[in-house]
């Protein structure tokens, strides 16, 4: 698989410091993590709150060990806030990633999102949209996304767990309401979370993959989780998550990998688990999934 393609392994860095409960891994530093990440064998990473400010040092430090940023995290407001003061941030970010080397801004809206929310259920309590609001949401996304394609970079639209585009079908409307320009920020481990297959998307909008996340699950913690109705932090807290090629994994990534060749996705694929450090060391853990996907793209 993958063979003469320009594809690129990277790995999140909240395996070893959680940006929504810094207690998870508040005791490893930044030096610790991208060292780490880049003696597993990972090029890229996405941004943490560890991470220095200055992107000139930021870059540096990532320079030294041979490693750049594949990309970052975007907080968007469209759905009900003025388009402008979404933009004014945006046009912030993409210059700091156009500095950094990054080919990619993963795009969350987060208009009524409780996924920072420790006691709400992602599933009752999810965050919802009015038809217009959603219409205004998409209206702005595409903006977003031709600006960002004049600079370089690919818009890439996170679908997350406990904001207004969680379900496929909320996925495919989004989808299908915004331009070409506007790519997927593709995440199995999320659509594992709401029960739909992997696949799916990849098979419906094939076109549209801009930025790959690879996150397993404990399908045990996750049937848990929908049973008793549980926050995302709560879900992450105990253990939902995990990376590929870890046993406790229900997610079948060589389906996936062969689909990303198929299609002739080209870019980075990021390892991406939400885990407690204190119990997942983090090392073992990258090691773990870098061996996995790199057998697997070599079948």
């Amino acid at each position: 698989m993958f063979t003469n393609k320009d594809i690129k392994l990277g790995i999140c860095p909240i395996g070893w410091t959680n940006d929504d409960m810094w207690d998870l891994g508040d005791e490893n530093t930044f030096q610790q993590c991208i060292s780490e990440m880049r003696l597993a064998g990972f090029t890229g990473c996405e941004i943490g709150h560890k991470y220095p400010s200055d992107v000139k040092e930021l870059k540096e430090a990532l320079d030294l060990r041979g490693m750049t940023v594949a990309s970052k995290w975007f907080s968007s407001f469209l759905g009900t806030k003025p388009f402008e003061e979404t933009f004014e941030e945006f046009k912030k970010e993409i210059e700091y990633l156009c500095y950094a080397g990054a080919t990619a801004i993963n795009i969350s809206e987060q208009s009524y999102s409780i996924q920072g929310n420790q006691d709400l259920s992602i599933f009752e309590n999810k965050a919802r949209f009015t038809d217009a609001e959603f219409a205004q949401m998409c209206d702005g996304l595409n903006k977003l996304a031709e600006y960002a394609k004049s600079n370089g970079i690919r818009a890439c639209f996170h679908h997350h767990m406990g904001t207004c585009v969680q379900t496929l079908e909320e996925t495919e409307r989004m989808l299908n309401n915004t331009s070409d320009d506007l790519l997927l920020c593709y995440d199995t481990g999320h659509w594992t979370f709401s029960e739909v297959d992997p696949m799916a998307i990849l098979n419906e909008f094939p076109n549209r993959i801009g930025h790959v996340h690879l996150k397993n699950m404990r399908k045990d913690v996750r049937d848990q989780a929908i049973k008793e109705s549980w926050s995302f932090l709560k879900s992450v807290r105990n253990g939902a998550f995990t990376v590929p090629g870890d046993p406790e994994g229900c997610v079948d990534f060589e389906p996936v990998l062969r689909k990303l060749d198929e299609i002739g996705y080209e870019g980075w694929i990021m390892v991406e688990a939400e885990q407690d450090p204190a119990k997942a060391n983090p090392f073992k853990y990258a090691k773990m999934a870098y061996e996995y996907i790199t057998a697997e793209m070599a079948k």
